[in-house]
């Protein structure tokens, strides 16, 4: 038996850069693992195939789910014969901005990786990992990361300082395709400074990191959902040094200095009814968190 944690991201800076030919859209942004996270369980069977259960949601444990076509692309890979059973516990919000089914990809990858003495490397699962999504080989290792391309070219960078976060999930579901779909590329009012919170992280800087925060996905997101710019400034009022949206929504998330300033902003988020998920976290490194 073997046991993964798929930890959560947030964005504390992302840029679009371009609409490429292929229609995909060329990102620059930085990603930080947060520690919220899901629990697999990795069980060999005799008998060949994928058993799926999800624990905590509603979510379809069949052929589409992201957990099963990971599996499937490892095992056919490596013509692995004997099966497996796999148990998702799941915490991560659905449909958030936070990468979840990402991050749960990612960790069935490196579980059956050891389960089965599959001898990839970290680097041959991101290469593996962007067949079946943008985000999964960031998930694969975690931590902060400059992240180009369509978010598989990974350039690491220093952890911010110590702070805490609140992490609140309004009670709606966003589509990341429909947010692409009607970003306006060529007429966004501003491009967050990714090169600038780069430095901000390697001096240490918190101010110089929360000051330089952006989310051009919010021109779409935030227009059509305006409970996202109200828990900001809400979070924002209650002490934080800056939030933000994390991906395409609708997750908002506010970094605070002092833990007591964050537990204190939770609770009136969760009071006023804002959010119907909302956590109090912190940044964390990765999968080895």
């Amino acid at each position: 038996m073997m046991k993964q944690k798929a930890y959560a991201k947030v964005n504390i800076g992302l840029d679009v850069l371009r609409r490429r030919p292929d229609g995909y859209h060329e990102l620059k942004m930085i990603m930080q693992t947060v520690a919220i996270c899901d629990e697999l369980t990795f069980e060999k069977k005799s008998e060949p195939g994928i058993q799926l259960r999800i624990d905590g949601s509603d979510l379809a444990a069949d052929k589409n789910n992201l957990v099963w076509r990971a599996a499937a692309l490892l095992m056919k890979e490596k013509h692995i014969e004997a099966g497996v059973s796999i148990t998702l516990k799941k915490r991560i919000p659905i449909a958030a901005g936070m990468a979840g089914g990402s991050a749960d990809a990612a960790a069935t990858m490196r579980g059956l990786n050891d389960l089965f003495g599959m001898g990839y490397s970290m680097e041959n699962l991101r290469e593996l990992g962007v067949k079946l999504g943008a985000d999964i080989p960031y998930c694969i290792s975690g931590g902060t990361m400059l992240s180009e391309g369509i978010g598989e070219v990974l350039t690491p960078l220093p952890a911010p300082p110590d702070c805490h976060l609140v992490v609140a999930k309004p009670d709606i579901d966003v589509s990341t395709a429909f947010v692409y779909q009607n970003l306006r590329v060529d007429s966004l009012p501003f491009h967050p400074d990714i090169d600038g919170m780069a430095k901000a992280l390697a001096a240490g800087d918190l101010k110089g990191i929360t000051d330089r925060m952006g989310n051009v996905l919010e021109t779409v997101t935030v227009r059509e959902y305006p409970v996202i710019d109200k828990i900001k400034k809400r979070m924002c009022g209650l002490g934080a040094e800056n939030a933000l949206m994390s991906g395409s929504g609708p997750t908002v998330f506010g970094i605070y200095k002092e833990r007591e300033t964050a537990e204190n902003a939770a609770k009136a988020i969760r009071e006023e009814k804002l959010a119907g998920a909302v956590f109090v976290t912190r940044f964390c490194e990765g999968v080895n968190a």
